[in-house]
């Protein structure tokens, strides 16, 4: 990133401002994301004016962008080129941003099968709590030496810094996509997924709910085909896949946003993350399931100690993602030998602490 311009240094001023009065800020790009992580401390510190792609090379399969550029903006500039973010992050609704993205680390329906937000963050620069821009990695894969700092901000939720630009490393969108649906219940969806993990079928999206197995093929429209055959069941309009993909992408199914039984106040949403081959979950609610059987967003009126159990017991965790009660935190708590790298991170980058505190745990 280049010197400071007026946007930037207008940030650097306030968080000068705020270490000297001891102030707490909030990180704020496009709002999006407000419901995810804890409540947070502070007044709002808004990143719009960080905005803009600051390079693309698209023969190197690299972007670069500031923190306040519009997700949008930045997926119209790839889409121009036949290139994407393979991860589909969720943009729950209009107006978020590429610090905001990487902030969450949130990924969408091809997740499992693309990769995490984290695997494709080439390099950030920050602004620490001290007001020093730090640069983290480069605009290659193998830049890293010692610790991956640029990767740790990634699904940091803020409390280490602010993210002010990043480099992501994009993929050429899929020349051709197919989505089958199967009529299975809950342990036959897993099992017929589990039977598919190890077979060259391109998959690149896989959802359960009530019954029903979608299924997404991507690649070569020959490769395709022969794939969608060999899954079976009923294809689905292109255009009509196209939509239900982006409903689940960025949570627009009725599932995600209601109450099941449609009494009383809204049933709290959680994100259950376990290993793709674990069994059905023992929960009472109704759930969805993504990710090859690795997530599972359950509905379900369970204490978040029955939901965190369930969790625990079949290898995986659980975070809190819309309503219930969030005084208890949440995310899953760790250990103390990881809390302990969690608040020596927080002081380093942080000392004052004067960043997005409480958003991914109360002591932060």
């Amino acid at each position: 990133m280049g010197p400071p311009d007026q946007a930037l240094s207008r940030v650097i001023d306030r968080v000068d401002q705020a270490r000297a009065h001891g102030e707490r800020l909030a990180i704020r790009g496009g709002g999006t994301k407000d419901f995810y992580g804890g409540p947070v401390v502070g007044e709002p510190l808004e990143l719009g004016g960080l905005a803009g792609v600051s390079s693309y090379e698209p023969t190197e399969l690299v972007v670069t962008a500031r923190a306040g550029t519009p997700l949008a903006e930045l997926e119209s500039v790839l889409t121009e080129r036949g290139q994407c973010l393979p991860f589909e992050p969720p943009r729950f609704a209009p107006g978020g941003t590429v610090g905001g993205m990487v902030a969450a680390g949130l990924a969408g329906p091809a997740r499992a099968y693309a990769g995490s937000v984290r695997d494709h963050v080439l390099g950030v620069t920050m602004l620490d709590g001290n007001s020093e821009l730090l640069t983290f990695g480069g605009q290659v894969a193998k830049n890293v030496a010692g610790y991956d700092v640029s990767r740790v901000m990634a699904g940091s939720l803020g409390i280490l810094g602010i993210i002010c630009e990043v480099s992501l490393k994009v993929l050429p969108a899929p020349r051709s996509m197919t989505t089958v649906v199967l009529e299975l219940d809950e342990r036959g969806a897993l099992e017929r997924l589990a039977a598919w993990a190890s077979k060259p079928l391109g998959l690149s999206g896989s959802a359960w709910h009530a019954g029903r197995l979608s299924v997404r093929t991507a690649g070569a429209p020959s490769a395709v085909d022969a794939a969608a055959a060999k899954l079976g069941g009923a294809r689905l309009d292109p255009a009509e896949a196209a939509s239900w993909w982006t409903g689940l992408r960025d949570h627009g199914h009725l599932f995600f946003g209601r109450d099941p039984a449609s009494t009383g106040p809204a049933v709290p949403l959680w994100r259950v993350s376990v290993p793709a081959v674990a069994p059905p979950l023992s929960l009472p609610g109704e759930q969805w399931i993504e990710w090859h059987g690795a997530l599972r967003w359950w509905r379900t009126p369970a204490a978040p100690d029955a939901v965190r159990a369930a969790a625990a017991k079949a290898g995986g965790h659980a975070t809190l993602m819309r309503g219930g009660d969030r005084s208890r935190g949440v995310f899953t708590p760790v250990s103390d030998a990881l809390m302990d790298i969690h608040r020596r991170l927080k002081r380093a980058f942080d000392p004052a602490g004067l960043f997005n505190r409480g958003r991914l745990y109360a002591e932060l």
